[in-house]
């Protein structure tokens, strides 16, 4: 995990739509053992350039879903979106950062970033129980713990504990 400079001053990003070109970026990001291991619930195979690709396809051709490149210094960071989940009471939000860029407030950023873009409450989150750094990000946005669960993370071959979050406001 990189390295945060505290009282550092965060750089400032941008969210913009997602172009083919991010796509390339974004599965070479996913790529990464610890990141993979971190986020958990992942594909089953994330070197599967092909099912990546149409995994992407699908999703942005999804007109319920937003999807959004994150821009960090003109570089491409990773992404954050908003879906609709069947079990969830309302849509769930996701990020992706690319490993060099964690530490440095970006997550938090982009995900206040989308919320303001998406307006529908409650609006969910999951997260392995044992991402401490993705689950603060989530409580600095406005998340609060409302419940848990179980689920089989692709990354870890295992059932894990997972937390459910929710932002009504």
């Amino acid at each position: 995990m990189s390295k945060h400079v505290p009282n550092s001053i965060p750089k400032p990003i941008l969210l913009r739509d997602v172009i083919a070109d991010d796509l390339p970026i974004f599965y070479e990001q996913q790529l990464d053992p610890e990141a993979n291991y971190m986020a958990a619930f992942t594909a089953k195979d994330p070197t599967d350039r092909e099912a990546f690709m149409h995994h992407w396809q699908k999703i942005l051709n999804d007109e319920s879903t937003t999807n959004k490149t994150i821009i960090s210094g003109e570089q491409v960071a990773g992404s954050v979106a908003s879906y609709r989940d069947e079990e969830m009471d309302g849509p769930e939000v996701t990020y992706w950062l690319g490993k060099s860029y964690w530490g440095q407030g970006i997550a938090t950023q982009a995900l206040t970033a989308l919320l303001d873009m998406v307006q529908v409450r409650p609006i969910f989150a999951r997260v392995a129980k044992d991402n401490l750094a993705s689950r603060r990000v989530l409580e600095k946005c406005g998340f609060t713990v409302c419940g848990e669960g179980r689920g089989y993370a692709n990354a870890r071959g295992t059932e894990i504990e997972e937390l459910i979050l929710r932002q009504d406001a």
